[in-house]
This record gives C-alpha cells, structure tokens and sequence, in this order.
C-alpha cells in the first residue's frame, strides 16, 4: 500500500493552482506603423535641442573636455531612435470579455488588465506629428489613482470607435463605485 493519497468521489485531489495569466491565444491588436515615424520625429526634435544644450558649455568656455556633454546626449537619443521601431511593435492591446489588456516594454514587459467597469473617462487626444499622420492617442482613467493608460499610435477612426465601444461596455458593467 503507498502512503500517497487516493482520489475518491468523496475527496477529489486537490488541483494545482491556475496557470500564471495566458497571453498565448489573445488576439492583440496593433497600433499603426506610422506611430514609429511619430515617435522618430518627436525624438529628433527633443534630442536636437537637448544635444545643443548639451554643448552650450563648451562653447560658453571652450574648455575641450566640455563637449562630452553634447556628445554623450546625442549618442543617447540615437539609440532610443534606434530602439524605437521595436518598442513600437510592442506595443499592444485586446479587448476580453471582462477587461481591455494593455502591453508595452521590450526588456521589462508590463502587461496591464483593466476591468471595463472600472473605467470612468476616456479621452482621444491627437498632437501635432501625430495629427499630421493622421493618428490619435486614447487615454482612460480607472477608479485607482495610479491606472491611467495610453494607447497611443491609433489610427483616428480606430480611436473614435475604441473609445465609444469601451464607454458602451463600461456603462453596462459599472462596478458599484
């Protein structure tokens, strides 16, 4: 006879705990390649700007060493430009029975489940590059404080129909708030 328990109608064995959050068969959704040309160009405006500040006190002082300043700022806004279309393309949402799950990140991916009861505003906002491009960014605010998130690289029509699909659910579901 061994020592291990024995499943019976009575006593069924227990059962493992559920499997970490399954992302495996979620159909997620994308957002426009164009947002890489958005994100480019913002960032070779800002790091323009930043990297001639970064040389303002070589030039104020003409002292040599100076200058990595504005050497160190730019070789930095080139990486995150080459960096960018990667962390575009990871960028992602699904829409589930229940909630709207939200991704980003390359090296430390965030995955963010956000119950559509809990959902009190949502917004469509569009900057100039990106109204340029024809793209929106959907912002939405949950009960907790600290949830705001943004999907940004929507193409406009995308965002509109996002947004008024997300405020018919949340209605229908509002958690008692």
């Amino acid at each position: 006879m061994t020592d291990q328990p024995q499943a019976t109608a009575a006593t069924p064995m227990p059962q493992a705990p559920p499997a970490a959050l399954e992302l495996d068969g979620t159909d997620w959704q994308r957002v426009s390649p164009k947002y890489i040309v958005v994100e480019i160009v913002g960032y070779l405006i800002f790091g323009a700007i930043m990297t001639t500040a970064g040389f303002i006190p070589f030039w104020v002082s003409d002292w040599a060493p100076a200058s990595l300043l504005g050497i160190a700022l730019g070789a930095c806004f080139l990486l995150v430009i080459a960096l960018t279309p990667r962390r575009v393309r990871a960028i992602g949402y699904a829409l589930r029975e229940d909630d709207l799950l939200f991704r980003r990140g390359i090296l430390s991916q965030r995955v963010t489940a956000v119950p559509y009861g809990r959902m009190q505003l949502v917004d469509i906002t569009r900057g100039p590059i990106a109204r340029a491009a024809g793209l929106s960014e959907l912002r939405f605010v949950t009960a907790a404080a600290s949830s705001g998130i943004v999907i940004s690289g929507l193409p406009a029509e995308d965002a509109e129909r996002l947004r008024d699909h997300l405020v018919a659910v949340a209605e229908t579901r509002r958690a008692g708030l």
